[in-house]
């Protein structure tokens, strides 16, 4: 017979109440019931929790806090940090579109990504975004002859990688030399005179981003002193550099990760940029699965238990279209009954989805007292996860509801089979 667990990752708007699981004041079962399964629910108070903890070390500073929205893109989401004065870092025209319908103000908009296309820029100039992130000299000159063609003077920083290992996983580390991100170290200041020289464009300020799920101080402090060595260098040719954009990245607690809080962090690194003589600048972050991680469940239910010789499933009707962060990363998600004490024995399970794929599983080896017809979550579900949700094996993607206090807001509807086909035709 399992109990009711002390603690679950991430924060305490998650967590078990008279032996059901609950984000803030709901409980799952009944957002199970009525609004039906794969389910992802977010917690808002859990979202602006994350959101103070930058703030609080910010405070006194200037500092403009973007979200990294590919973490999770949806409209309800967006709308959460829109609110909260966050801006927004974008990294497509697709994403330039959800931050302007859910309200952002479009100058505080920053546009990284390597591959910009010239009508990605014609828009962003378009609406007045507040900054591009250039990645390579190419870039450069497509958008000076862009902003050209259209009267227009584009705001730019240049990305510079500096090889610095983030240590973390090799598909989200960004900030070493064999990454295709940013211009490389060496290259930097070269490409900055460029920048300077081209017409159409106005040098900003430089940004850095080392990579993703960062649980150590290490990296970031490393980054900093090559990034603001940089800046030294390049000042000395006249070229002004108004802000300083740090990236994001910082890590969440998965399966016991211990990444510093954001004050923690920043209070570390404001004291380095104090007594470099930095501390009175300008700065921009970019933090996204800091912000909405631990912030979400993905709530699905059992369909079938399958005893094998060498493994026994615990077949759930989410699957790797849903939940992409295992089957890509062989990342971690805790997985929990929604109530807390059964009289079931617990069993060893590989926790897997309906697709036709051996790489659909969720989780390895996990002790679970379940039944078919019950209900799991998945944990720490809010980043990486519906927003890299696809169709594979025409399936629907899952409903999203946000969570404050105790109201259900249905931010996404249960995608159907008319939705996917639309726009598809047979051949007369």
């Amino acid at each position: 017979m399992n109990t009711e667990p002390s603690t679950l990752p991430g924060q305490p708007y998650i967590a078990y109440h008279q032996g059901e699981l609950c984000v803030e004041d709901l409980r799952l079962t009944d957002l199970a019931r009525t609004h039906g399964t794969p389910l992802f629910v977010y917690s808002k108070n859990a979202m602006l929790s994350a959101l103070k903890a930058y703030q609080r070390g910010f405070a006194g500073r200037k500092v403009q806090i973007c979200y990294a929205m590919k973490a999770n893109s949806s409209l309800g989401v967006l709308q959460v940090f829109a609110a909260a004065g966050c801006g927004f870092d974008i990294v497509s025209g697709g994403e330039l579109e959800r931050v302007l319908r859910a309200g952002a103000q479009a100058s505080k908009v920053i546009f990284s990504g390597v591959g910009k296309t010239r009508a990605e820029m014609q828009r962003a100039l378009e609406v007045g975004i507040g900054c591009f992130n250039v990645e390579s000299e190419a870039e450069l000159e497509v958008l000076s002859s862009v902003a050209m063609a259209m009267g227009k003077t584009a705001a730019i920083s240049i990305r510079v990688n500096p090889n610095v290992d983030p240590q973390t996983h090799p598909y989200i580390s960004t900030g070493l030399k064999g990454n295709k991100f940013g211009v490389a170290h060496d290259r930097a200041l070269a490409t900055y005179q460029r920048a300077a020289a081209l017409p159409g464009l106005n040098v900003s300020g430089i940004d850095c981003h080392i990579g993703s799920q960062i649980t150590q101080m290490d990296p970031y402090l490393d980054a900093m002193d090559k990034i603001l060595d940089l800046v030294e260098s390049i000042e000395t040719t006249g070229i002004q550099i108004s802000h300083i954009d740090f990236g994001g990245g910082l890590g969440i607690d998965y399966n016991g990760d211990t990444p510093p809080a954001a004050d923690a962090l920043w209070a570390k690194l404001l004291a380095k940029l104090d007594a470099r003589g930095f501390g009175n600048r300008q700065f921009m972050i970019e933090p996204g699965r800091s912000l909405v991680g631990n912030a979400g469940v993905c709530v699905s239910e059992v369909l079938y238990l399958k005893p094998g010789e060498q493994k026994n499933f615990c077949i759930i009707d989410a699957a790797m279209n849903d939940l992409p962060r295992p089957a890509m990363y062989q990342a971690f998600h805790a997985i929990v009954p929604l109530k807390s004490a059964s009289s079931t024995e617990e069993i060893n399970y590989d926790v897997v989805g309906p697709i036709c794929e051996s790489g659909d599983w969720i989780g390895r080896d996990r002790m679970l007292a379940v039944r078919a017809g019950e209900h799991v979550a998945v944990l720490s579900a809010g980043a990486y996860c519906m927003s890299m949700a696809s169709n594979y094996n025409t399936r629907g993607r899952a409903a999203e509801i946000l969570v404050e206090n105790s109201t259900a807001h249905v931010i996404r509807e249960r995608e159907t089979i008319n939705d996917q086909m639309r726009g598809e035709h047979l051949v007369a």
